[in-house]
């Protein structure tokens, strides 16, 4: 039987309270004309401000797994596990290219998810469906593990009754917490994550803050911080402080890949969409770098935990728990359950929205499109609440039924996996040069390719899908397999596109025009958009 921390978990319990609370209550916020249409229930009736948006999308992209894994990577490896830092910075202006033109065809044409875009600009009912389904598969292992980041939490505090408990007393707590969230995300929608997503970046903010200052003082400084990681990377003759001339093929291709991936996930374009301007997208890329700042010091945590001797001398450590134990050593007992909640929370606002994100995919692109086509939008919300239930159900089945090593794996082959819908989803943003079945085809050889370069790699933990680099075919270089299937992708859709308009293949209806693309206002080019016709 394990220690409980009792003062930890009571302010762990008092932040989780409080969040439930605001869960449930955040269907009275910015209370709809109409619950019963999926705009409001998953998108938040397209409502939301700058700072609303700007707290949501934070607390969408940087997750409890962000929080635990990051500073992880940095433990096990040194500098490689930095490379979520330039990452995030390469993304936002990258995505402020697109993202407001993908907001303004939304707006003008009610689009709920990237298939429906891709649906709706090709007029392609099989292309809509592999990004709808690419999306969801995506998705799934994500929510896993923020489930895992809670487990994390839990384990430390002491919960569950330990290793040699009865399985359900010790993944009771895991149970609750899952219970809240579901039962708060049926009930309030997007507004749920929306609200409580103020309350996580601030805990968030508030740890990184004191942790980055308070744990070096009582470590004796930056420098011995530096010097105990580098000579623990010296014994362990493996990581270091600076990159390897042989890793940086790697670390630049997982970071350029990583960016490009980033906002194809639908919990990342459901946070765009739910804004309630252009404007509101554009200020919102130009200010959430904020965010990699943050990333940055959470990072060096992972040095900290070894100056802190975490895991020291222990075989086979799980590096996952390093975070947590680090707190849980340094902290006052108190404002250790201030940390504990901020990952918790950190868990349950991206679950949610993930959650919400699959249901939308499903209910629009699935249900409405192949299976219902005659559904109502009380229909459609329906459907996806009953959904979003589902896929948390399946994403706990996943973290109680499978080796945690299993869903980090799957998480890194999703990012490989939406990787692929990129030429679909920005190429139609800027041209409509691409013809629909060559995308299909460049789609399917970038999923086939990674996938099985992905199911050879091998590591100490796993047989299969034990990494994400490979050799680059023609380059030699060992570099992110999701970006080389992503190259692959693409000369495939350009050179069958190339082939197609040679034979003149027809194309599919274009129900958009290029003022869609710049719109400030839906209502008004709604009512102006002329009916759909076919492409020339």
């Amino acid at each position: 039987m394990k220690d409980v921390n009792v003062p930890a978990l009571a302010v762990f319990v008092l932040f989780f309270l409080l969040v439930t609370v605001m869960g449930f209550l955040a269907s009275r916020w910015r209370r709809a004309d109409d619950a019963a249409h999926l705009d409001e229930w998953g998108l938040g009736g397209r409502s939301f401000g700058t700072w609303v948006t700007w707290f949501l999308l934070g607390g969408d992209l940087y997750t409890a797994y962000t929080f635990v894994a990051v500073p992880a990577a940095v433990y096990a490896t040194g500098a490689a596990g930095f490379f979520a830092v330039p990452y995030t910075i390469i993304a936002y202006p990258l995505v402020f290219l697109f993202l407001p033109r993908l907001w303004s065809v939304s707006r003008v044409h009610g689009y709920v998810t990237p298939a429906d875009f891709v649906r709706g600009r090709y007029g392609s009912r099989p292309l809509s469906l592999v990004v709808a389904l690419t999306g969801i598969l995506a998705t799934m292992p994500y929510i896993a593990l923020q489930l895992v980041g809670i487990q994390a939490v839990l384990d430390v505090l002491g919960l569950g009754g330990g290793a040699n408990a009865n399985w359900f007393v010790k993944d009771l707590p895991l149970f609750l917490a899952f219970g809240v969230l579901a039962a708060y995300t049926y009930s309030s929608g997007l507004r749920a994550p929306a609200l409580i997503a103020f309350v996580k970046d601030a805990l968030v903010y508030i740890v990184i803050i004191v942790a980055v200052i308070y744990i070096p003082i009582r470590l004796g400084g930056y420098g011995h911080i530096f010097e105990a990681a580098k000579e623990h990377f010296q014994q362990a003759k493996a990581g270091g402080l600076t990159l390897p001339e042989n890793k940086q093929w790697t670390y630049a291709t997982l970071g350029i890949g990583s960016a490009m991936a980033l906002f194809m996930y639908p919990h990342s374009v459901t946070g765009v969409l739910a804004s309630k301007s252009r404007n509101t997208v554009r200020r919102n890329m130009a200010i959430m770098p904020a965010y990699s700042l943050m990333l940055g010091l959470l990072a060096l945590l992972g040095f900290m935990a070894i100056a802190a001797g975490v895991g020291s001398g222990v075989k086979g450590y799980n590096s996952q728990l390093s975070v947590p134990q680090l707190f849980a050593n340094m902290f006052p007992d108190w404002f250790t359950g201030v940390a504990f909640a901020a990952i918790g929370i950190g868990a349950l606002v991206p679950a949610a929205i993930m959650s919400i994100a699959a249901a939308n995919l499903f209910t629009r692109n699935v249900y409405k499109e192949w299976l219902k086509p005659a559904a109502t939008p009380a229909d459609e919300t329906r459907v996806a609440k009953l959904v979003s239930l589902l896929v948390k159900v399946g994403a706990l089945v996943f973290v109680l039924g499978m080796d945690k090593q299993a869903a980090i794996n799957l998480q890194l082959l999703g990012g490989l996996w939406i990787l692929q819908t990129f030429v679909a989803i920005v190429g139609g943003l800027f041209t409509r040069w691409f013809h629909h079945w060559a995308l299909f085809a460049g789609w399917a050889a970038g999923m086939g390719y990674g996938t099985w370069k992905a199911y050879g790699l091998a590591s100490p933990a796993t047989k299969h899908f034990g990494g994400n680099a490979a050799e680059i075919p023609g380059i030699g270089e060992i570099g992110y397999i999701g970006l080389t299937a992503f190259v692959l992708n693409l000369l495939v859709a350009v050179v069958l596109t190339l082939v197609l308009r040679a034979v003149k293949a027809p194309d599919g209806p274009d129900e958009t025009k290029p003022s869609d693309y710049s719109a400030e206002s839906g209502e008004d080019e709604r009512e102006n958009a002329p009916e759909p016709v076919a492409a020339h």
